[in-house]
């Protein structure tokens, strides 16, 4: 790996991105960053999720170039935290800046802790308040206790983190993921369901889910199909081991169509054409409810406890998923009161926002070190 050296200047900022969603949240950040004249950026790719680069045309990007198929959580996370710590010591930055609660964003921060410069967390203060999912609840704790500029997306986020006493500026933003929605949702619809069918968009990739869940939830979804007038649309993840056991169970069923994964603004059209949207991410029960899509989340826990009317917990079990949709299909006014657009996740300005706090933070500690 050939770490490319940042421009000569005291005001350099590095984002750390390893995955799609984290790509897909700090695309909007990195561009707010780029109208503030003091600064200058440098992107990190860890190399989790492939083509990244495309989220981020016009700013300078390196990848770690490594092999980090089938690695344990632990192993993934040392040797992230190497190879970023390398990075760091080739090419320092006067900011670190990480996204949400994978593996890269942890590793990312570690490393920059363990050399003094100073991490912004982006999506700070989510909690669970459970073990699960794991290990993204750990990883969004551990990421807060070393940040120096913590961005909350809602007050609550905010009162968790001040309740665990953290040593950072918290600030509340708002979420970046909602101003890169709205920014996608210029483009125009995806055609319509099958005749007399209604569309369901599903996602499913959570470690959480995998094995028994993820059978359970393929079981549902082949009932869903032969019992009531509804279509399956399934972008598949990246995620070799979770592609195929969903290909194993649903390939050839009829009125389930497995997608490739598809580039953000396709799936942003595609969020805007469904009737429902059935999954286990984090990203959608807020993009659901701010397109006025009703969202069944297949999980026993969220993290993002201000989900709105539109969001309801239905847990992976064939039976509770099967009553939810029923529901929504038979009850007009349930249908409505779910389909309300709302906002409780960001107003689309958040990225300007973090980029201001940025700027401001970065500026004067460099002058109080002069």
């Amino acid at each position: 790996m050939a770490a490319r050296a940042l421009p000569s200047h005291p005001y350099g900022i590095l984002s750390i991105v390893g995955t799609r969603p984290e790509a897909i949240k700090m695309a909007p950040v990195v561009a707010a960053l780029a109208s503030r004249p003091a600064l200058t950026q440098q992107l990190l790719l860890t190399g989790q999720h492939k083509g990244l680069e495309s989220n981020f045309p016009h700013t300078p990007a390196d990848s770690l170039n490594l092999d980090l198929r089938d690695q344990s959580v632990p192993l993934l996370r040392e040797t992230l935290t190497a190879a970023i710590g390398a990075y760091l010591e080739a090419s320092p930055a006067a900011l670190v800046i990480v996204q949400g609660d994978t593996t890269s964003a942890l590793a990312g921060a570690l490393a920059a802790r363990d050399r003094g410069i100073p991490v912004a967390h982006v999506e700070a203060g989510l909690r669970s308040h459970k073990s699960e999912p794991w290990p993204e609840e750990s990883n969004r704790v551990a990421i807060d206790a070393v940040a120096d500029l913590l961005f909350a997306p809602t007050h609550a986020a905010a009162a968790n983190l001040e309740a665990e006493q953290v040593t950072g500026a918290i600030h509340v933003t708002g979420n970046s993921g909602i101003d890169a929605l709205l920014h996608a949702c210029e483009g125009a619809a995806r055609p319509g369901p099958e005749a007399g069918r209604k569309r369901i968009l599903v996602t499913c990739h959570r470690r959480e889910n995998q094995s028994g869940a993820l059978a359970d939830i393929c079981h549902a979804l082949k009932r869903l199909v032969s019992e009531m007038p509804v279509e399956i649309v399934f972008p598949l993840h990246p995620n070799r081991h979770i592609r195929s056991a969903v290909e194993a169970a649903l390939g050839g069923v009829p009125h389930i169509a497995l997608m490739e994964p598809l580039h953000y603004p396709e799936m942003v059209r595609l969020m805007q054409s469904c009737w429902l949207i059935l999954t286990d991410s984090g990203g959608l029960q807020e993009e659901g409810p701010a397109l006025g899509r009703p969202v069944l989340v297949m999980r026993n826990v969220t993290e993002r406890i201000e989900a709105p009317a539109n969001v309801a917990l239905v847990g992976t079990e064939p039976r509770s998923i099967l009553a939810a949709v029923h529901r929504l299909l038979m009850d007009d006014v349930h249908y409505a009161r779910m389909s309300k657009p709302v906002f409780p996740f960001g107003d689309g300005h958040a990225a300007p926002r973090i980029a201001i706090l940025i700027e401001d933070y970065v500026v004067g500690r460099a002058r109080l070190a002069l």
